[in-house]
């Protein structure tokens, strides 16, 4: 049914300690909305610095699309703390606005813009704006405010030279990369798991896809929402947040360099569809930044990617080049509502349990027609997931397995790795999360989506947003601040405001010494 890790969980016997030093990142998209629940018209706050350059806080696409971004941590406790103080600074600093705790969006205007992002009058500040703009242009501004949490993931040096039997790692970039990518296809084989326990977008806005063909079975719950039944992830489904682009260029993830080849296929190679469209409309204002598959690398919207830290001026696949593969980034985490922040460390740790165990996994290269069954078996979790007796293809041979069943027995694996990766001398909070999770497949109606379901009937999507945006803007009002200080926002916000007007300053510098040669 799924891999047999026997021999791998028995090599854990030998090595319990093979995990420590896990590094760990979160990426958190909320949008501000004034009292009435409307999306917010104001620009980026000034008082919390420069988006385009600060280390914490910046923007995603629209203006008023918050992005908050914690460093590296190796302590989940510390990690959601740091998490939580963003919040709670920047609803100090919010002018009578709050956080949207939701992946679905809020109340629009009629008829109103949503304004880009804004990044200032340096190079780089109006590439990312003109990007946004081919965004809105290619896939549509409210698809782009659909909000989601990242969680980027590394496993410590050690691991990968004890897992291969070596005692120092010689050429560290070729191994540790195969070793993610091993991670990553037994990811897009097994990860709908994610969407099934996790996913919490079961209901859409109805104005989303107003005027659209939609062939499915909605259901009008409440005037301001659609939804669908047994649905898990609307935000990652084709309605949503989403691109075809991966379709086309059947990435298998089979071998580092066919990845960067594809990243940079895509971003070189004319689409029809964007070359209709062309670069500039007839006033001559920026509609895309080229007609290319891809504008850029990050245009490529997948389940999870393979990442490396990248230096100014160097882009996602030349870094990948360079120094191989560092961390993954899972991107298929709906904005849990029922956290203030919207993640939680049962969140956290079961992701970590469900990594290291795509690692550790046998692992065969993806066919194309395994990408296919992959595919179809994330669309059918993320439409029907919940559906009693929904199933699943699994395997070379594709036969079919109970959602349930496949879910049981990967749990039977994770505990096992639960129990390396808890402390003895600590409570078992690896295990807890396995028991706790296993009655989710025991029975659907525990899942984030169809507990939120519940609340969505009721309420209604505007109604249940606005209650809990309030709820969680008065409690980070009344909370202390715990691992940073007001000073270290303070001064972060001033660095990083300074930051940009050097970058301004810089652009404008060669703008001129350009223009002085060319005259």
């Amino acid at each position: 049914m799924i891999p047999d890790l026997s021999q791998a969980l028995s090599w854990l016997d030998t090595h319990p300690h093979a995990f420590q030093g896990i590094s760990r990142g979160i990426e958190r998209e909320t949008l501000r909305i004034r009292p009435n629940g409307f999306l917010a018209n104001t620009n980026h706050p000034a008082i919390l610095g420069s988006p385009l350059t600060h280390k914490w806080i910046t923007t995603d696409f629209a203006e008023a699309l918050l992005e908050f971004i914690t460093p590296v941590d190796q302590d989940i406790n510390h990690l959601l703390k740091f998490l939580r103080d963003i919040h709670r600074y920047v609803a100090r600093q919010l002018n009578n606005e709050m956080m949207w705790p939701m992946s679905m969006p809020c109340r629009i205007c009629p008829n109103s813009n949503i304004q880009l992002a804004q990044y200032g009058s340096s190079h780089i500040g109006r590439m990312k704006t003109k990007y946004r703009q081919g965004l809105k242009n290619r896939y549509g501004a409210l698809i782009q405010i659909i909000a989601g949490i990242h969680y980027n993931f590394s496993l410590p040096t050690s691991f990968w030279c004890l897992w291969n039997n070596i005692n120092k790692i010689k050429n560290g970039k070729e191994t540790i990369s195969t070793g993610y990518l091993h991670m990553i296809r037994n990811y897009y084989r097994l990860g709908w798991v994610i969407p099934y326990l996790f996913g919490a977008s079961p209901a859409i806005p109805t104005y989303l896809i107003k005027d659209k063909n939609i062939k499915l079975p909605f259901e009008s719950n409440h005037p301001d929402m659609l939804s669908l039944p047994y649905s898990t992830s609307l935000r990652i489904s084709d309605i949503g947040y989403t691109n075809r682009t991966e379709r086309k260029l059947s990435i298998k993830f089979n071998s580092l360099q066919s990845y960067i080849s594809s990243l940079k296929t895509a971003t070189k190679t004319p689409s029809e569809e964007f070359m209709a469209m062309g670069i500039r409309d007839k006033q001559g204002n920026f509609l895309q930044l080229n007609t290319n598959i891809l504008q850029i690398e990050n245009e490529l919207y997948i389940p999870i990617r393979p990442k490396c830290m990248t230096k100014l001026n160097e882009i996602s696949s030349d870094a990948l080049k360079n120094r191989g593969i560092e961390y993954v980034e899972v991107r298929s985490l709906d904005i849990n509502p029922f956290s203030s922040i919207g993640i939680t460390s049962e969140q956290i740790r079961f992701l970590d349990l469900f990594l290291i165990w795509c690692a550790m996994a046998d692992s065969p290269k993806l066919d194309d027609t395994e990408l296919v069954y992959t595919r179809k078996n994330w669309n059918s979790v993320i439409t029907e997931g919940r559906k009693i007796g929904q199933k699943v293809n699994i395997g070379h041979d594709n036969k079919q397995f109970l959602i349930r069943k496949v879910g049981i027995r990967l749990l039977k694996d994770l505990t096992i790795i639960a129990k390396v990766l808890d402390n003895p001398n600590s409570k078992p909070l690896y295990l807890e999360v396995c028991k706790n999770l296993k009655k989710s497949f025991d029975n659907p109606d525990l899942t984030y989506s169809a507990r939120f379901l519940n609340i969505l009937k009721e309420k209604g999507l505007e109604k249940t947003g606005l209650d809990l945006a309030e709820k969680y803007h008065s409690q980070f009002l009344k909370e202390k601040l715990e691992v940073i200080e007001i000073h270290k926002f303070n001064e972060e916000a001033k660095r990083s405001s300074m930051s940009q007007r050097q970058l301004e300053h810089d652009s404008s510098e060669s703008s001129s010494l350009s223009q002085s040669h060319t005259n």
